[in-house]
C-alpha cells in the first residue's frame, strides 16, 4: 500500500476515569511507529499533538447537557472539532490521517473529520465494550463510552453537529469483539440497526471469517472506510498497558490477520485511529509496541 501517513497524536484522557492514556501517543511513538511504516515504504510525517485541557482545571460537570450526563462535555466538543479539522486538512493535502489516542471519545472527531461531501463513510470498530451508551444510559459518565452512540446521533446527541455524522449509517457500523457492554447499552445495540460481533461469535466461526463479513458490511455502498482499533480488543495477557482490559480477548495472532484483512481494502480506508494506550499500566511498552506493528500489518506488511 503507497500512502503518505500523518501522525496525530491526541493525548486525551477527559473521556475516561483512570489517568494515563494521555501518553498513549508519545508511547506509540516511542514504540516504533515511524520505523514500522517507513520499513513497508510508507512516507510517515508526523503533525504533532492537538492541546487538550488538563482535566484539574475544569469542571467535569459544566458541559451545559439538556439531559443526562456526560463528563468534561464541553472540553471534549472542543479537542474533538480540533480533530475534526485535523483530520479533514490532512485528507486534502491527500494524505492518509493516523490519529493516536488518548481515550476512545476522540473517535467523534476523527470520523467527522473523514467524511467527506456527500459521501457516506463506514464503520469498524475493534473493541471490547460497545461504546455505545448516551449520556442518559451511562452508569459511569465517561464519553469514552459514547463514541458510537455520539456519531449516529443517539439520545442528546442528535442536537450536536460536532458529534452526530449523518453521513455514518448504522447500517454499515460494525463492532467486532464485544465482551464488555451494559444493560442499557446492550438494549441500545440490539434495536439498531448496526452488526455487533462477540468474542462467542469469532470462537464459534474464527476471527478471518468475522472480520471479512465485518469489512464487506462497512464497505457495502460506502465511499470509505473508518478504522478504531481500541488495544482493549486484545486480551491483556497481549495488550496490558490499557485502561479497561477485559479478559478473554483476540490473541496475538488473531489480531494480526484482522490487520491484514484490513490492509486488503486498502482503496476503500479512509482513516485510522489507535486508542486506549495506557503506558503507566504497560509492561516495558510492549502494548504501545503491539500496536505499531498492527499499524504496520493494516497498511500491508506481510511475512512473504
Amino acid at each position: 500500500m503507497q500512502r503518505q501517513v500523518r501522525v496525530l497524536g491526541v493525548p486525551m484522557d477527559l473521556g475516561a476515569d483512570r489517568r494515563g492514556v494521555d501518553m498513549g501517543p508519545s508511547a506509540i511513538r516511542y514504540g516504533g511507529l515511524a520505523d514500522q511504516l517507513e520499513g513497508i515504504g510508507i512516507d510517515c510525517v508526523d503533525g504533532g499533538d492537538i492541546a487538550v485541557p488538563r482535566p484539574e482545571e475544569r469542571d467535569p460537570d459544566a458541559g451545559g447537557l439538556k439531559s443526562g450526563r456526560a463528563k468534561f462535555f464541553r472540553e471534549t466538543k472542543e479537542v474533538c472539532e480540533d480533530v475534526t479539522t485535523a483530520v479533514d486538512a490532512t485528507l486534502r493535502e491527500g494524505r492518509f490521517p493516523l490519529v493516536l489516542g488518548g481515550d476512545h471519545s476522540i473517535g467523534i472527531g476523527t470520523m467527522a473529520g473523514a467524511v467527506r461531501d456527500d459521501e457516506e463513510l463506514g464503520v469498524i470498530w475493534f473493541d471490547a465494550h460497545g461504546d455505545f451508551n448516551t449520556p442518559e444510559t451511562t452508569p459511569s459518565g465517561n464519553i469514552h463510552g459514547m463514541s458510537l452512540a455520539a456519531v449516529l446521533g443517539l439520545g442528546p446527541f442528535t442536537d450536536h453537529e460536532w458529534a452526530h455524522t449523518p453521513a455514518v449509517s448504522e447500517e454499515n457500523v460494525v463492532i467486532v469483539g464485544l465482551r464488555d457492554v451494559d444493560n442499557e447499552e446492550r438494549r441500545l445495540i440490539e434495536d439498531s440497526d448496526i452488526t455487533a460481533y462477540t468474542m462467542s461469535d469469532i470462537d464459534a466461526r474464527s476471527a478471518p471469517e468475522i472480520v471479512d463479513e465485518g469489512l464487506e458490511i462497512a464497505t457495502d455502498g460506502t465511499d470509505g472506510i473508518h478504522v478504531s482499533l481500541d488495544l482493549d480488543w486484545l486480551d491483556p495477557t497481549e495488550a496490558p498497558g490499557v485502561g479497561t482490559p477485559v479478559r478473554g480477548g483476540v490473541s496475538y495472532r488473531e489480531a494480526h490477520i484482522a490487520m491484514e484483512y484490513v490492509a486488503e481494502h486498502h482503496d476503500q480506508l479512509r482513516s485510522m485511529e489507535l486508542v486506549e494506550v495506557n503506558p503507566i499500566l504497560d509492561e516495558h511498552n510492549r502494548t504501545a509496541e503491539l500496536a505499531c506493528e498492527l499499524v504496520a500489518s493494516a497498511f500491508g506488511k506481510r511475512v512473504l
